[in-house]
């Protein structure tokens, strides 16, 4: 189990009890709050000071996890603000691209974070996709709230106070934005982690001219918007994540019955959040692979 002295590569989801990873997934799916996930854990862990390391230890590190910098040369990165009028009226994406190809003509892939903003992982996601060579734009649903805070804790809250209908128009308003950029070839994919996920299999039924899609974790579509998918579909779940894989059986039969083009791979022994290389429930296995796959399918469709 982790102690106050583990080091930040030390810790893994398999230290951990079940029951405070399920805790923790609560908290942040906001079912519980910080109170709730800290009395609920210390009868686990022998109090409420063990609990309150354990959740410290859970929470991200973004030092930790960042593989491109900021300031890497091989990329380079700026802002935009996108109309949304169907939405909350302005989204701001952070945008990602390699340099050196200014006459090239780039894929884009529209990044999707997840319930916490444009954090500072979900950019880092976006400059590793400019170093293998993508147009990469991060559009951040907390625009209107003045963008992702700094903290997480923050972040969320804020995050639960935002109409889902508007926040769905703005990435659909990102998409079409992203289709039409400078230095990009006008073939777009969607890339999305938990309720970006979800948002990715949203983009897919909604958006006809989305060549491919990659929901890691993410909630289905509505099912009936399932025939409109036109985008190929690559799916990935976590073994131990039975809260979201329970809607996948569903969507699964939908996607059949409709004919989309789709794979879907379920890694065993990961958790919810196995690509997150911030926090210790990411598995490096399975996301090496889910992500080798995704840059292959990007490649495939939209190169």
């Amino acid at each position: 189990m982790p102690s106050e002295s583990d080091t930040p590569s030390s810790r893994r989801a398999a230290d951990y009890p079940r029951a405070v990873l399920d805790l923790f997934d609560a908290y942040v799916h906001g079912t519980i709050d910080r109170r709730g996930f800290l009395q609920q854990c210390a009868i686990h862990v022998g109090g409420t000071a063990a609990a309150t390391a354990m959740l410290t230890t859970l929470s991200p590190d973004f030092a930790r996890g960042q593989v491109i910098p900021p300031d890497d040369r091989r990329i380079a990165v700026s802002h935009v603000d996108i109309p949304s009028p169907r939405g909350n009226g302005t989204i701001r994406a952070y945008v990602a691209r390699p340099v050196g190809r200014a006459d090239a003509r780039l894929p884009v892939i529209l990044v999707a974070h997840e319930n916490r903003g444009l954090n500072p992982h979900i950019e880092d996601i976006a400059r590793r996709l400019a170093v293998d060579g993508f147009l990469a734009v991060a559009p951040d649903a907390l625009t209107t709230l003045g963008g992702y805070p700094g903290d997480e804790d923050k972040a969320r809250t804020m995050f639960a106070t935002l109409d889902r209908a508007k926040i769905q128009e703005d990435f659909i308003a990102a998409a079409a934005h992203a289709k039409g950029m400078a230095g990009g070839n006008g073939r777009v994919g969607a890339v999305g982690f938990c309720f970006g996920g979800g948002i990715a299999n949203l983009l897919a039924a909604r958006v006809p001219d989305l060549r491919a899609a990659v929901p890691f974790y993410g909630s289905p579509p509505p099912i009936e918007e399932v025939p409109a998918i036109k985008a190929e579909l690559l799916i990935h779940y976590g073994g131990n994540d039975a809260r979201t894989n329970a809607a996948w059986p569903g969507y699964e039969e939908a996607l059949k019955k409709a004919g989309i083009r789709y794979r879907a791979f379920i890694y065993d022994g990961a958790e919810h959040g196995f690509n997150n290389d911030t926090t210790p429930r990411f598995d490096k296995a399975a996301a090496d692979l889910a992500w080798a796959r995704t840059i292959a399918l990007f490649r495939r469709t939209l190169g």
